[in-house]
């Protein structure tokens, strides 16, 4: 939260609906996993094609044994070799478009190498005659080239072979025994998602609930039931508990992939909510030169202008380097909300020796918005009837704004040894300045009649948050009883400083007439500077995570980490002289974290994990008291499975969370300083189950879809948080068809929600606002104009449905809008 809250704002679905909801679900989602199924057999049979196709391939330059994996992943051909025959030699790449045998011929140029086409369409490598000459032959083991990576550009596909925002091994998403999810470069280039709240309403199980405009503190991700707090970037995470929503300003430009771990993450954070971490992967510098230029537009006259260069910067690659630059303008669907973005961001890296590895970077954003609105208009008349607003009917002043600039510098240095342990070190600078001048007309209700009785609440707030961080780790194998074995140690340094002027909160103004108000009566009230706001928060922690292999279907994975996290509140009103301290810390709390994974088959595993929640918390109670920290429990089980190379992951997760001191609001209670009042709820539990597919179905066929239904509780058995969603489906596919021309991709998916609500009890007859179920449905296509040119176009709520974003505001969702974009690439 901003250093101050609001004085007015933070006021089931039937079982048949439920069941409904559930049956359909897992009716789409059972329809998919038997094309699944069945897509082993596509597969096989696409290997069949013909290998004088050609397709797009933006492979680097670097290890061979990289380079043939990423070829395999493009092309989709098997690839039979020795494993020792690809180790140690490299690859110049292959940039273009070329036919299959045409890339592999590239790929192996320069090499000793030679590929000779098998009659299922796959190739077998193996020594040119001349090199093997006198030489014993090894014998051939066939290798699956198709596996994914963790980087996600110029896969073409909607999962990843690897992420470690959950434990910091390095394991595949089966492997992880916890639910995750990633939304990677592909899928955000098919849906045009460009900014961070469009990837939230994406991913499985996580929702927006939006009282105001995106970005401000009305407007919170959840999952699970419970607001999200914990980013991380590149995996080092970001500490700002005194407003985390500033992180929903990020611009996707940035990123390869987004990676979420819902449920408990305290091993990775020492500090959190049991709901999700979202972790953004920047993108990195490739050795061979690839780039694009994009120009977008869209509805409500949106221009967009995006671009990326990355190149080796010298003749030997060990200097790489790559900028991306964007630029936004947009009005909106609100009347008088008009943004403006622009980002720059530039990053290298260095070979300082075969094992090390130096980058280094630096990004800059800026968001503007005027028009900015933190609420929604008032949802009930003078005569306690509902309001009837427009979507496009606005609750800010013309004068109110946002501006958010943000300035990131982050360096890392990396050493692998030979025994394979690496050692890897990063700091990170992170600014982000913040101005908001508020204005929005939420409070009181109008007179059907004249339109008098609604009040506008104005203030303002700023500050310059400035964290630094130090993040240091190693992990490689161990041998322990004649096994070989995973282990990760690691301490992570942080500390975020905010030294600001507070201005004065808040202003309640009367609007004569909303019904003709344009935004500009009554005009800004003074917002001079009335005193001193400094806020200070750190942590120090230090973790240790291990993977034993007993023996081989299992892992157990056992880790712990202490925290000790201090934060100081310091304000000063100049006009009196009175100044306020608040203090508070928690030294040396542990955080245990257990896993157990058992492998099935080689596809397919079943998993158990536990771990602790603790969560020092900002609300207050009546009386203006922090409550104390959040503290619980988190158990999950679940099984995955992992097909075509880990080209398609499938998973299911049901999961149970037991918390103490869950912050609660009070209807109509506000604390002394006017921010929402909040009680500590003992004995809450919340339980759940979520469905998840992603991934390659056939060659040319990405999909996603996810179910996830979750029921939070306190110890009476009453339902918490009714304005979020229970339950969520989530469908998206794509499919290219290169004999279209050069190539055309189609694609549509849809968004679901059940019933939610609101009960105003501190209104007269306490009246209950619901927003019912509804679904939105998307659609996209890309046509490839040339090898280098492509056009997109997507469309957006295609049935314009009429919704609010939250029973507690009425804010209204987005009506049908469309993007179409060109896409030059070099």
């Amino acid at each position: 939260m901003p250093p101050h809250g609001h004085p007015a704002l933070n006021h089931g679905k039937s079982l048949k609906t439920c069941a409904r909801a559930v049956q359909v679900a897992l009716l789409s989602l059972g329809c998919l996993a038997l094309t699944a199924t069945l897509g082993h057999t596509v597969l096989a049979a696409d290997s069949h094609a013909s290998n004088d196709a050609t397709m797009h391939y933006a492979i680097p330059a670097g290890p061979l044994d990289e380079a043939l994996a990423r070829f395999g992943q493009i092309s989709g051909a098997l690839l039979s070799y020795p494993p020792k025959l690809a180790s140690g030699r490299q690859s110049h790449g292959v940039n273009g478009h070329y036919s299959t045998d045409a890339a592999l011929e590239r790929l192996l140029s320069g090499t000793d190498l030679e590929a000779i086409p098998q009659t299922n369409g796959g190739y077998t490598l193996r020594r040119l005659p001349t090199a093997a000459a006198g030489e014993a032959t090894l014998a051939p083991v066939t290798v699956s080239a198709g596996g994914l990576g963790g980087t996600t550009e110029n896969s073409g596909s909607y999962t990843t072979g690897s992420m470690q925002t959950a434990t910091r091994l390095p394991m595949s998403i089966r492997e992880t025994p916890q639910s995750v999810s990633v939304i990677t470069r592909q899928r955000m280039e098919d849906q045009g998602l460009t900014q961070l709240p469009e990837i939230i309403q994406q991913v499985a199980g996580l929702t927006m609930n939006q009282s105001g405009n995106q970005g401000s503190d009305s407007s919170q991700i959840y999952s699970r039931g419970f607001a999200v707090e914990n980013y991380q970037v590149d995996g080092v995470s970001h500490l700002h508990s005194n407003y985390a929503e500033i992180f929903q300003s990020n611009d996707m430009v940035l990123y390869d992939r987004v990676e979420v771990v819902r449920g408990a993450t305290g091993l990775m954070n020492g500090i959190g909510t049991p709901s999700a971490t979202i972790n953004l992967i920047r993108k990195k510098p490739t050795a061979e030169f690839q780039g694009y230029a994009k120009v977008e537009t869209g509805s409500w006259d949106q221009y967009r202008l995006e671009a990326d260069v990355s190149s080796s910067l010298n003749a030997a690659g060990t200097l790489r380097g790559r900028g991306v630059i964007a630029w936004q303008e947009n009005d909106s669907y609100i009347d008088r909300l008009e943004e403006s973005k622009k980002v720059v961001y530039g990053i290298v890296e260095a070979d300082l020796s075969p094992d090390t590895l130096l980058t280094a970077g630096l990004s800059w954003q800026r968001h503007y918005a005027t028009g900015h609105s933190r609420g929604g208009l008032p949802l009930f008349n003078s005569d306690g009837t509902r309001t009837n607003w427009k979507r496009s009917d606005s609750a800010a002043a013309s004068w109110a704004y946002s501006e958010r600039e943000n300035l990131a510098a982050f360096a890392a240095l990396e050493h692998r040894f030979a025994n394979d342990w690496k050692v890897k070190g990063t700091y990170s600078y992170d600014r982000t300045e913040f101005d908001e001048q508020l204005g929005y007309a939420t409070g009181g209700s109008p007179n059907p009649a004249t339109g008098a009785g609604v009040v506008m609440y104005a203030g303002r707030w700023s500050g310059p948050p400035i964290q630094h961080s130090l993040d240091i780790y190693a992990s490689g194998p161990f041998t322990f009883l004649d096994r070989q074995h995973d282990l990760v140690l690691g301490t992570t340094l942080s500390r975020t400083k905010q030294d600001a002027e507070s201005h004065h909160l808040w202003h309640i103004l009367a609007i004569p007439d909303i019904y003709t108000w344009d935004g500009h009566t009554p005009s800004r009230p003074d917002n001079s500077v009335k005193g001193d706001f400094n806020y200070t928060e750190k942590t120090k922690s230090a973790y240790v995570t291990a993977r034993f292999k007993p023996f081989d279907p299992l892992s157990l994975i056992i880790g712990t980490r202490t925290t000790s996290w201090e934060d100081e509140t310091y304000n000063r009103n100049y006009a009196t002289g009175v100044i306020s301290t608040v203090k508070r810390e928690w030294n040396n709390q542990i955080t245990p974290y257990a896993g157990i994974v058992f492998d099935l088959s080689s596809q397919w595993s079943v998993y158990a994990s536990y771990t602790d929640i603790f969560k020092p918390q900002s609300n207050k109670n009546a009386s203006g008291d922090y409550l104390d920290p959040l503290l619980g429990t988190a158990y999950e089980i679940g099984s995955k499975v992992e097909l075509f190379d880990g080209k398609l992951n499938l998973a299911a997760a049901i999961y149970q969370i037991e918390q103490d001191n869950l912050a609660v609001a009070i209807p109509g209670v506000m604390a002394p300083d006017g921010s929402q009042a909040y009680r500590a709820a003992a004995g809450t539990k919340t339980r759940g189950f979520e469905v998840e597919l992603g991934g390659q179905l056939s060659r040319n066929w990405q999909a996603s879809a996810a179910f996830a239904r979750n029921l939070s509780q306190d110890a009476s058995g009453s339902l918490l948080n009714t304005e979020v969603p229970q339950n969520t489906l989530k469908l998206f596919s794509s499919y290219r068809m290169p004999w279209v021309g050069n190539g055309l991709t189609v694609g549509g998916g849809v968004r679901w929600q059940n019933q939610t609500w609101s009960d105003f009890t501190w209104m007269a007859g306490s009246p209950r606002v619901t927003q019912e179920a509804y679904s939105l449905i998307d659609l996209m296509a890309r046509y490839e104009l040339s090898r280098q040119l492509s056009a997109s176009f997507n469309a957006y709520n295609l049935f314009d449905k009429t919704y609010q974003t939250s029973s507690s505001s009425a804010y209204y969702g987005e009506p049908r809008s469309f993007r179409l974009s060109l896409t030059y690439r070099f």
